[in-house]
């Protein structure tokens, strides 16, 4: 196996480990509607000057608008709202096991639209990923990190992690069209940040509290909240597609979602706070049920 392709598959999974930990802070200081406009304006201008760079505007088929807006509104934009809004109630191990759902659930909805029907093996798989995040989830340490209280009701958390999932996978399956027509990734994640960032400054500009930042802005805050949107959406993203161009699909699938494990090493060094076993046999049986699918 080229040992380039399976790093990079493996800094991805690091990367958006790492960056969900990164944004915990920021997000908490400035509420999930404040941070997300921040990180998608910023890093959507860093798309589309790839993008540019990269002569990438001359593939885009645009009759697949529709599936630009959707995905862009609901994929990146709410999804987001979701995810932050969970990262800042549920932590980041919880928000991350929350994500890990995106393989079933994203499964279940190509069953429906698609008629794409799931082998024996993806429903094992589907099941593995459930049990694991619910081992981690409903049996937590009785002595949390920092990083790892929660301020808000489970099913609350719960609720806003399976909706933020749902909402990236419909984001993510809309596209496959027109990435079948020759829409490139780099182009791609471009229109879909430049469609979220125009939406959610068209917001912000209703006079509404919850719209505006809970604490005042500083070069400081607003670097590190661009900083985790960067890692995610252009660094992670593209070392996991430059994995899945040199090493088999589902093996690139696998290696770049072992985020909840390694989240795991992350908040022990940052909380100086041994994770419980419920987490990591949890976070480790929801990867295994990843593999089951990604690899059937």
């Amino acid at each position: 196996m080229p040992l380039l392709p399976l790093l990079a598959a493996l800094g991805a999974s690091f990367g958006w480990a790492s960056g969900i930990v990164i944004a915990h802070n920021p997000a908490q200081k400035l509420g999930a509607f404040a941070f997300t406009r921040i990180q998608l304006i910023a890093c959507a201008t860093l798309a589309t000057l790839l993008t540019t760079l990269m002569d990438q505007w001359t593939n885009v088929p645009w009759q697949f608008w529709p599936a630009f807006l959707i995905s862009s509104a609901f994929g990146i934009l709410l999804g987001n709202l979701a995810m932050i809004a969970c990262l800042r109630r549920g932590g980041p191990r919880r928000t991350e096991l929350l994500l890990s759902l995106k393989a079933p659930i994203v499964g279940l909805i190509a069953f429906i639209w698609l008629q794409e029907t799931p082998s024996i093996i993806e429903l094992i798989g589907a099941l593995t990923v459930l049990s694991g995040v619910s081992l981690a989830i409903f049996f937590n340490n009785p002595a949390p990190s920092k990083s790892d209280r929660s301020n808000a009701p489970l099913t609350h958390i719960l609720l806003l992690g399976v909706t933020a999932t749902t909402l990236q996978g419909i984001g993510f399956l809309v596209m496959k069209p027109a990435l079948q027509a020759g829409l490139t990734p780099i182009a791609a994640t471009a229109i879909r940040l430049l469609g979220a960032a125009t939406l959610i400054s068209l917001m912000a500009l209703w006079p509404k509290p919850a719209f505006r930042a809970q604490t005042r802005l500083s070069y400081a805050l607003v670097g590190r909240t661009i900083l985790p949107g960067v890692i995610g959406y252009i660094l992670a993203s593209s070392l996991l597609l430059y994995a899945f161009a040199h090493l088999d699909a589902g093996i690139a699938a696998v290696l770049g979602s072992l985020s909840p494990v390694l989240i795991l090493p992350i908040l022990w060094w940052k909380d100086k706070h041994r994770p419980h076993y419920y987490a990591i046999a949890g976070a480790l049986i929801a990867v295994a049920g990843t593999a089951f699918i990604a690899l059937a």
